[in-house]
């Protein structure tokens, strides 16, 4: 039996705050902390504070708002810093994919999955994906717009006062900052995975990036994730052939 048959009578209303609740999660804590760092970021680029939480509440991702940060400082040309964040999302896609379906139903409009896929993000993703075994399918859109608003207004509001404040945070301590989510989201991938591939394409990622950083600091992420996923799932299909034979 579910674990969520004997709620499956509570209001909308309850499924929404409970979505609320799990923004104050560990990982929501975590994903705070990094925008305390962006914030800093922000500040020493020459971003103003209304460009900040206006960045926060649209782009949202963090990496992506790194990116165009770093694109800003460094004087790039719009139609390159679009392409920039453009491709620095394009990691999400597959994100999505796995999360709606989680929350379609038959009555579930395509507007409203459309307006619920700008919250997907490394956070709200790895939360939802584990706590909707949880939730009655009827209701995971309510509780993931308590999630996703949650998570987006706190850190607009975190944005904008951290951003007075950012001279008071050591440089260090802010790149620090930035960090957690990131190994939030490695830690929680690596004891998510169901095949072995999935270590593997996270041990290569983990060599490759540094490498191609050096060699190819441009497109560094682009090539280390191609060459470190088609190798593990080459890698995954030898290893199932040998199995059979």
């Amino acid at each position: 039996m579910s674990t969520w048959t004997s709620d499956v009578t509570a209001p909308r209303s309850t499924w929404f705050l409970r979505g609320v609740r799990a923004a104050f999660s560990l990982p929501g804590l975590i994903l705070i902390s990094s925008f305390i760092g962006f914030a800093a970021l922000a500040k020493d680029a020459g971003v103003t504070a209304a460009q900040a939480a206006f960045m926060t509440g649209t782009v949202w991702a963090l990496p992506s708002m790194v990116v165009l940060v770093g694109a800003i400082a460094s004087g790039a040309a719009l139609p390159a810093a679009m392409f920039a964040v453009t491709l620095s999302a394009i990691r999400l896609m597959p994100m999505v994919m796995a999360l709606m379906p989680e929350m379609r139903t038959g009555k579930t409009r395509q507007c409203v999955l459309y307006l619920l896929a700008h919250f997907v993000a490394v956070t709200s993703w790895v939360l939802a994906m584990e706590r909707f075994k949880r939730v009655p399918p009827q209701m995971r859109t309510t509780y993931y717009s308590g999630l996703g608003c949650t998570l987006v207004t706190i850190n607009i509001i975190v944005v904008t006062v951290v951003y007075a404040a950012a001279d008071a945070l050591p440089s260090a301590f802010s790149a620090a900052l930035l960090m957690l989510t990131p190994m939030y989201f490695l830690t929680s991938l690596w004891g998510s995975a169901r095949e072995r591939a999935g270590h593997v394409a996270m041990i290569l990622g983990l060599v490759f990036g540094p490498v191609f950083h050096i060699v190819l600091p441009r497109i560094d992420l682009l090539v280390a994730g191609l060459i470190g996923g088609t190798a593990a799932y080459g890698w995954h299909l030898w290893r199932g052939k040998a199995r059979a034979a």
